[in-house]
């Protein structure tokens, strides 16, 4: 190789590391949600996990999170396993507004010095009521990441989805109601 091949080639890539950087791309914190089951089932619980990944020294969080309240109804949380694991916690599961559909600044963290935690996991478990079939976007808000210096820490957001399906037994009554509907119409016609 041509030395101003390797040269062009090494500029490109820092280049692309400098953008990465500068996007926020590189070493990213990437807080998501996910449901549990997916679809979910009118009549059924249904949990969220608030996740994290890719974070290194995390001392505490805070987030919101909207949701449809005619697919969904909130109904309590827990605190997820990751931010215990690096020592003792306070969590609160924020503040729910079933009319609005949002559940407001839940936060998680550390109470003693030390550093934070780092990788990824579960911050958080929200538990609903799947209440109508539907869908839910469910949108991140007032989303905060401190290290143990109580500086911000950079975070993209996951925000999620979900689909409430109605009740296989629903199916099976509607099904049946046709079938009786039908064997009317037979009876009536002969």
């Amino acid at each position: 190789m041509m030395m101003g091949q390797v040269f062009e080639r090494a500029a490109c890539a820092s280049l692309l590391a400098g953008l990465l950087s500068a996007s926020g791309l590189a070493n990213a914190q990437v807080v998501s949600v996910t449901a549990s089951p997916s679809p979910a089932v009118v009549g059924t619980p249904l949990a969220l996990n608030v996740l994290i990944a890719g974070v290194a020294d995390l001392f505490g969080y805070q987030f919101s999170l909207a949701f449809n309240p005619l697919v969904l109804q909130a109904t309590g949380s827990a605190e997820g396993a990751f931010l215990p694991a690096a020592g003792a916690t306070i969590f609160d599961g924020g503040v729910v507004n079933n009319t609005l559909g949002a559940v407001t600044l839940a936060y998680g963290t550390l109470t003693g010095p030390g550093p934070g935690a780092s990788g990824g996991g579960v911050l958080a478990s929200l538990n609903f009521s799947v209440i109508a079939p539907g869908s839910s976007a469910l949108t991140f808000s007032d989303v905060i990441l401190l290290n143990s210096n109580l500086d911000t820490i950079s975070v993209q957001l996951s925000n999620g989805l979900v689909t409430a399906v109605p009740e296989p037994t629903s199916y099976a009554l509607f099904a049946l109601g046709l079938a009786g509907l039908a064997a009317l119409r037979q009876r009536k016609a002969g």
